[in-house]
């Protein structure tokens, strides 16, 4: 009964945490500042509302998570400030539809850092998986040359990539991970202090990307982190698939901002890809716990 508990719970935090994260990319856009001021306040205000929580956390509770756990910690925050910088960047320089497919083939790095420096070998459904995905992040890149968004797309591959390195030393260290991708906002907050410092403080409506970085960031980041304690993996990968279905929906809404056919290819690909491959992983799953049921049964 505890465990079914658990796992319901797990897909409520997940749920919330996917959900919130979809009107990130909208918030930053309605903001209407340069990158640099945005990178700023959306860094900003994450960090301080982090550290209010932890602060909070640990004078109620003796067992809140350290910040940064070791050098393990410090390479993950560093991972995670590294992204902040790329995403912003993205932001400003492709599409959001490109933007956040281009996000989902994070899980195509993690597949391969894992193989690489955690000896998880992928299974055939996964390197097929993996193949799809290649070919559609190849179809949004192919439509993205000669209309200015080569550069925004490169930058939205690295951050995908830096998520997928987050993940993997977070995986290896197998420490609490929670605080410290809102700690590793720290980097990008220093590279944007220096800049605005240089070219000035451009926003035209600061409170969105306020509001962003003191809530939906820490709320979006916290319960993510923590939905893997409750459910597995392919479970959190279906809600990370909210922002890739719904962000550039918002977008369209709000903006008028149409994806590209090229854009929609790909991103169907990636989607169906990551839907299939989850599900299927789950469905291996429930057969593996099965097995040692059917074979000693009670």
């Amino acid at each position: 009964m505890s465990s079914h508990h658990d796992h319901q719970k797990g897909l409520l935090i997940t749920a919330i945490g996917g959900l919130t994260l979809t009107v990130d990319i909208p918030l930053i856009r309605l903001a209407d500042g340069s990158p640099w001021t945005i990178m700023m306040l959306r860094t900003g205000t994450t960090l301080i509302a982090a550290l209010i929580i932890w602060a909070v956390w640990r004078a109620m509770r003796a067992n809140a998570p350290q910040l940064i756990p070791g050098w393990s910690g410090l390479a993950v925050a560093f991972c995670y400030g590294l992204t902040g910088i790329t995403f912003v960047t993205a932001v400003y320089h492709t599409s959001t539809a490109d933007l956040v497919f281009i996000l989902a083939f994070n899980t195509v790095f993690a597949a391969l850092l894992s193989w690489l420096f955690l000896k998880e070998r992928p299974r055939l459904g996964t390197v097929v998986a993996m193949l799809a995905m290649i070919l559609g992040v190849l179809i949004i890149v192919g439509g993205s040359v000669g209309t200015g968004h080569l550069f925004g797309d490169f930058m939205a591959l690295c951050s995908a990539f830096f998520v997928a390195l987050a993940i993997t030393i977070s995986r290896a260290s197998g420490k609490d991970m929670g605080f410290t991708a809102l700690v590793g906002v720290i980097l990008p907050l220093a590279v944007a202090l220096f800049m605005v410092s240089g070219e000035g403080f451009h926003v035209n409506q600061p409170w969105w990307i306020i509001f962003n970085g003191a809530v939906i960031m820490p709320i979006s980041f916290f319960c993510l982190a923590n939905g893997p304690k409750y459910i597995s993996g392919p479970e959190v990968a279906m809600f990370y698939l909210l922002e890739t279905v719904l962000a550039p929906i918002w977008v369209w809404l709000v903006f008028a901002e149409t994806p590209t056919r090229n854009s929609l290819i790909g991103g169907t690909i990636l989607i169906v890809t990551l839907a299939a491959h989850s599900l299927w992983q789950l469905q291996e799953g429930r057969k593996r716990r099965a097995a040692p049921a059917v074979g000693h049964p009670a």
